[in-house]
């Protein structure tokens, strides 16, 4: 075999080569528009969106009364110092956790430490 007919040979392998990778390519895209086209595209209108926020806004909103009261009837709950001072010495955390931890366990020093503990 001469020299010329191993360039042809080489070179009608890689003309092969490229029409199994384009026919690939071809049956993938065919593939791709198959799953796109059963997509339909609908646009948002600005009232949808309006609305859309204001449901958010007002969830929010809930979210953060209720945060408030929780925090206000949390306030209300009388501690002892020296419960509070336990709990920073036995669960090494800050004064203001210790205490928050207190308050939500309506100043029960065992299930504060259970909970801490947990």
């Amino acid at each position: 075999m001469s020299a010329e007919d191993e360039i042809t040979d080489t070179n009608s392998e890689e003309n092969a080569n490229k029409g199994k990778k384009s026919a690939k390519y071809d049956s993938s895209a065919a593939d791709l528009e198959k799953v796109t086209d059963y997509v339909e595209e609908t646009e948002i209108s600005s009232q949808d969106i309006g609305e859309a926020i204001r449901v958010a806004n007002d969830e929010n909103q809930k979210k953060n009364v209720a945060k408030k009261e929780k925090e206000k009837e949390l306030s209300k709950i009388k501690i002892s110092k020296e419960d509070v001072d336990l709990i920073v010495k036995e669960m090494e955390i800050t004064r203001l956790m210790a205490e928050r931890m207190l308050r939500e366990h309506r100043g029960n020093v065992v299930d504060a430490l259970i909970e801490l503990t947990n």
